[in-house]
């Protein structure tokens, strides 16, 4: 057998996830079409001051992308240093970024020239974000579960529970 070689396409979603929600989910579902392997990269980002630990984090991760898993291998990993570092080091050769208005492309915008800069063999892929998601973000998600608010139509019905769960809701 000559010639050909079939290599695996690594495609890397970094993100903290804090949690995840629909929006993420979409982007998800759209990234495995494109590659046989992603890696979703759950940071290590104290700075942040996250809602979820780390471990909570992977683990509701998990769990919301089960539904998901059938379309091609999905890895779910804490990651920390600089996203392009990491990629490289799981072998992906695409970053995967949703998109949900300007502000987004802008911010996208610099990340991404500055990525070029780092390493030019991995591109970043955008995917626009579904118009039934745009407005979500996990912070916002988090302000309504916090005040009382319905998140079903934002989250999966693990990631609402666990919601309700950490603001005493249950």
């Amino acid at each position: 057998m000559g010639g050909l070689s079939l290599m695996t396409r690594v495609g890397f979603y970094p993100g903290t996830f804090d949690p995840i929600h629909n929006g993420h989910s979409d982007i998800i579902g759209r990234a495995v079409k494109l590659v046989d392997r992603l890696i979703l990269g759950v940071a290590i980002n104290a700075g942040k001051g996250p809602l979820f630990s780390l471990d909570e984090r992977v683990a509701i991760v998990e769990d919301a992308i089960q539904p998901l898993r059938n379309h091609a291998e999905i890895i779910v990993q804490p990651y920390e240093g600089l996203t392009m570092h990491y990629a490289r080091s799981v072998g992906a050769s695409v970053i995967v970024r949703g998109l949900r208005a300007v502000a987004d492309f802008e911010f996208e915008f610099q990340m991404t020239a500055m990525n070029q800069q780092l390493d030019r063999d991995i591109e970043t892929v955008f995917f626009m974000a579904d118009p039934r998601h745009q407005a979500i973000s996990s912070k916002l998600v988090k302000e309504i579960a916090q005040l009382g608010g319905e998140v079903a139509n934002f989250v999966s019905p693990s990631v609402k529970q666990r919601l309700l769960t950490k603001f005493g809701r249950t």
